[in-house]
């Protein structure tokens, strides 16, 4: 749910000189109309972003137009006006090069101190994509190719990621997310599922034991990015020798998510 930032809007009015003020005010209002659409993929009319942001209606119609006339909007239909445009992607694309260039150090120390293969990865709709990764040293390791998705719900960083959206995104999910049986271990019922994200919101951690594939085990973080996506940090580790390094992997991975995360509040990117 889409909640107007009146107070930030507020306190932008009154900073920076008089010139200043309505510039800064349209950017606010411009970017609060861009995430409401963001959780209305099927479009919003200007009635129901007026409603939504608490914004007169002839306002509204000033700044599509305008987000219209760069291709930042576009029609959606004539009881849903208007949606997210294509001029947003190559920014969204910068925006994930951005993260990647910023969690690169944290993959190659968390793998220098394990030795294992440590991936980074966004969530995409109902799907993780793996955008970078470290390949570690052991001869027998586990590692995943750099654009492949891999489900929600039988991985580690898609149930990190799950556990961080809220209610109505959750719910959202519910309807469109298919829980497929990948091996004897995936979780195939949303009252199981619902379980395991509440235990991963607990320890802020979690872990795949052959759900996504026999012979692996992972564990993973998520981050959230300035923008807003959401991201994870995991570490994919053979079956065989998970057990007994679990408890480090843990302890490791959450101190660097940690410092990363603090890093990438102060960051500003796409």
């Amino acid at each position: 749910m889409v909640r107007p930032r009146t107070e930030e809007v507020e306190q932008l009015e009154v900073e920076g000189s008089p010139a200043e003020r309505p510039a800064v005010q349209v950017i606010a209002r411009a970017a609060a109309v861009l995430r409401a659409l963001k959780e209305h993929p099927d479009g919003l009319s200007l009635g129901e972003l007026a409603k939504l942001l608490s914004l007169p209606r002839s306002t509204v119609q000033r700044i599509v137009d305008a987000l219209h006339a760069e291709n930042l909007v576009i029609a959606a239909s004539l009881a849903k006006g208007v949606r997210l445009g294509p001029a947003l992607l190559p920014l969204a694309a910068a925006a994930k090069f951005a993260i990647v260039e910023i969690a690169r150090p944290t993959l190659q120390q968390i793998s220098r101190e394990c030795g294992e293969t440590v991936d980074l990865s966004l969530l995409d709709a109902d799907k993780v994509v793996f955008v970078d990764q470290v390949r570690g040293t052991h001869r027998l390791r586990a590692e995943s190719d750099i654009g492949i998705s891999f489900p929600l719900h039988s991985s580690a960083p898609g149930k990190a990621m799950l556990a961080e959206l809220d209610r109505d995104e959750l719910d959202r999910l519910k309807a469109a997310l298919r829980l497929g049986r990948l091996t004897s271990r995936t979780i195939v019922s949303w009252p199981a599922l619902e379980d395991a994200l509440a235990e991963i919101r607990r320890t802020g951690l979690s872990s795949d034991l052959e759900e996504n594939a026999d012979g692996v085990c992972a564990i993973a973080a998520s981050l959230r990015l300035p923008t807003g996506e959401l991201a994870a940090i995991s570490i994919p580790v053979p079956t065989q020798r998970f057990l007994d390094i679990r408890e480090q992997l843990e302890t490791l991975l959450q101190e660097q998510c940690e410092k990363l995360q603090q890093r990438l509040r102060g960051s500003r990117f796409g």
